[in-house]
Parts: structure tokens; C-alpha cells; sequence
């Protein structure tokens, strides 16, 4: 057996079974305007008319005094709007008087019955808290990619520079200069007898920055070799021993752009055979 009721607040009709007003008490949420109303007491026929309740073992089912000893009051019952008729096109209360026969009119109710289970949405503040949570992971997440990128954001962005500078102080890290080794290179090198030494060799060599901003000094290995161009020694010369002592104090500022730093140093050969060499720079 099919009913209709109708939502007191906006009007709208719906179809409803009784198996459905007995699951949730017969409250009803309405699909249009979300107001929860007793589906029972709004009961109407197919023409507008409230309907009477009958003492029958299928209607009992509805019974007010019966519902409120099964059902608690939050229990509801979601009517979605696919069964839902405007208020403003619901007919007219039949009159007292009869009329002429009409033409059958369309069925003013859809067929077609939701489902209705549906929880009740969740309390304002608790959708509060999440979203304050929500934010405060997203803050916690770009805090923690503009620490991992705060060289490539200092240099982009040189004004942000000493508050990375202070943020990395409170937390133990540090702002370095860009280290980008394909615009690094060796300029030119030579490995030579020293002057009036048998036993030493000098090495000089020219680093140039090719960036267009400042960069760290990078590490130079050093390989000896021999007449088959085996490597007989090897060694990493870090900025603080190859550069001048002039440099080293300002060496925290790095190569400047387009700049270019001179390297001389002095090796002493005497327990080595060599014959070559090779410098390579590099970042470690």
C-alpha cells in the first residue's frame, strides 16, 4: 500500500510504504527543505486530504503511542527530492459538493520510492575542528617544503633570505648558497716543477662561477698519475686549503657571479712517481 504525505513546512509531497514509516517511527526528513516532521500525522490521499488513521494490524504499525516506545527522537527518515512534488503544484482539497466527470488527471505523486537511510549530517563543530585541523596540516606541510627548499627560495627571493636565515637558527639548519656544478668549471690548470725544488710541484688552476648569482666554493680532487696514466695518489682539497688566506674569511660569501678565484699550492713528490695529473671539482 502506497501513501503520501506532505512536508508542513514547504509543502512538498511524497510517496511513502508503510514498511518505510515503520523502519525510522514514521519521522521523515524532507529532500527540499531538510526539515524533520512525523510523516504519520501528515498523512494525506491522493487528493490533498489529510487521511484518517485506520485500527487495522497494518496501519497499527503507526500508531503514535507505538513509536514513541520504539523509536527515539533523533531517528529519521531522508525523503530525497526525486519523489518530491512542488507545493505549489499540489490539487486543490476535493469539494464537499459533487462534479461533473473530468478527464483522468496525470498522478500528481512520482513512483518512484527513495532510499532513505541516510545518518544525520555531523555537528557543526566537529566540521569545525576538521577544517581547523585541515589547515593546520596544510601550514605544517609548507612549512616544512620551504625549509627543504630554502636555497631555491633565498635565491628567487633574496628579501626572504634573513627570515630563513633566523628560522633555520631556531630549528638547527642552514641556509647555503646555490651549489650548481654544470656552471662551475676549471678555467685552465698546470702542474709544474717547482722553481729551484726538485722534490715539490706546484698546481695552479682558475675557478670560475658562470652563474649569474653567488655560489659555494666547491671541493677539487687532485689525481697524480703515472707514465701509463694509472693514479698513484689522490687527494680532495676542500676551499679551505687551496684558497688564499685573503679569501678564506669571506669564504662563507661564496664565488661571486661571473667571478673567477686563482688557486696556487705547493705538493711535495718526493715519495711518488708521477708523471700527470687530473682536477675535477665538485660539490660534496
Amino acid at each position: 500500500m502506497n501513501l503520501v504525505t506532505r512536508c508542513p513546512t514547504c509543502g512538498t509531497a511524497f510517496r511513502i510504504q508503510p514498511a518505510q514509516l515503520a523502519a525510522r517511527g514514521g519521522r521523515v526528513r524532507c529532500g527540499k527543505c531538510s526539515s524533520i516532521f512525523d510523516a504519520v500525522a501528515s498523512l494525506q490521499d491522493q487528493d490533498g486530504v489529510p487521511a484518517r488513521l485506520e485500527r487495522s494490524p497494518q496501519l497499527g504499525l503507526f500508531d503514535p503511542s507505538r513509536r514513541q516506545q520504539r523509536t527515539s527522537p533523533d531517528m529519521t527518515i531522508q525523503l530525497d527530492m526525486s519523489a518530491a512534488e512542488p507545493a505549489a503544484s499540489r490539487p486543490p482539497p476535493r469539494s464537499a459538493t459533487p462534479s461533473a466527470p473530468s478527464a483522468p488527471r496525470k498522478e500528481s505523486v512520482p513512483e518512484a520510492v527513495p532510499e532513505f537511510l541516510e545518518d544525520e549530517p555531523p555537528p557543526t563543530r566537529l566540521r569545525f575542528l576538521w577544517g581547523f585541523l585541515a589547515i593546520l596540516a596544510l601550514l605544517a606541510f609548507a612549512g616544512q617544503m620551504l625549509i627543504y627548499f630554502r636555497t631555491e627560495v633565498a635565491l628567487q627571493l633574496p628579501q626572504s633570505r634573513p627570515l630563513l636565515v633566523s628560522a633555520c637558527e631556531a630549528i638547527g639548519c642552514r641556509v647555503r648558497l646555490p651549489r650548481r656544478p654544470e656552471l662551475m668549471s676549471i678555467e685552465s690548470s698546470d702542474l709544474q716543477a717547482a722553481p729551484g725544488q726538485d722534490k715539490l710541484v706546484v698546481l695552479n688552476a682558475a675557478i670560475r662561477n658562470r652563474a649569474p648569482f653567488p655560489q659555494e666554493y666547491p671541493d677539487l680532487e687532485l689525481t697524480l698519475t703515472d707514465e701509463n696514466d694509472r693514479a698513484v695518489v689522490r687527494r680532495v682539497l676542500t676551499p679551505a686549503e687551496y684558497l688564499a688566506a685573503a679569501l678564506r674569511k669571506d669564504a662563507a660569501k661564496g664565488i661571486g657571479p661571473g667571478a673567477e678565484v686563482d688557486v696556487r699550492l705547493y705538493f711535495d713528490t718526493s715519495r711518488v712517481r708521477a708523471t700527470g695529473y687530473r682536477l675535477y671539482l665538485f660539490f660534496p
